[in-house]
């Protein structure tokens, strides 16, 4: 049986060309978020509260509104667009931050919808390639007259291709997408929990 030549399939089977497309676009978000992640996450929180709390009891609200400034991260954010409302009334201040949060949320899920349909969608583009390598193997079966593996090769070697391409894009954009999507909650969680020892430090009434 003669060598099977992959770069041809693959040059050949445009479900594999559309699973590299699908590749690229999962590596580039995938990439896109980390290192969004990588700002978003506050390292030294309780070293950040702490700062933050002094400056409150010593009353230099614009001091802490200007640090909160310098650091690019949600929790921060959060701090400063409390701090520039702090006059409202406490219901008010609350129902506020809890929009912010909503928005911040949206900033951490952005582009994740994208890896979520990248691993829904390969396995079944993959198995599109697998139909269609198989009735290319059927084919070269009846156009050719006879059997043996020689003829069907080529269709079969496409079809599991195929079938491997869809696995391998969808796996690791699952993986991806779930752990980002955790990391996105335990964030969440975090701006709820600091935003309400906030409005208490503020002491709105």
């Amino acid at each position: 049986m003669e060598n099977i030549n992959y770069l041809a399939i693959f040059r050949d089977s445009f479900t594999l060309v559309i699973l590299l497309f699908c590749s690229l676009l999962s590596v580039t978000f995938a990439f896109e978020r980390w290192f969004f992640f990588r700002k978003a996450r506050h390292r030294k929180v309780d070293e950040f509260l702490a700062h933050i709390s002094g400056m409150l009891k010593e009353g230099n609200i614009d001091k802490a509104v200007e640090f909160t400034s310098k650091i690019d991260s949600p929790l921060s954010r959060l701090f400063r667009y409390a701090l520039q409302h702090r006059d409202m009334p406490r219901r008010d201040l609350e129902e506020l931050l809890a929009t912010k949060r909503q928005e911040e949320r949206l900033m951490l899920e952005r582009n994740l919808g994208v890896l979520g349909t990248m691993g829904n969608i390969a396995p079944f583009i993959g198995l599109f390639g697998t139909v269609v390598g198989i009735i290319k193997a059927f084919r070269d079966l009846a156009l050719s007259g006879s059997g043996g593996p020689t003829v069907v090769a080529r269709g079969i070697a496409e079809a599991l291709v195929a079938t491997a391409g869809g696995l391998a894009v969808a796996i690791p954009a699952v993986i991806i997408y779930n752990y980002f999507m955790r990391k996105t909650k335990v964030i969440s969680s975090e701006l709820e929990i600091f935003s309400a020892r906030l409005v208490v430090m503020i002491g709105n009434k």
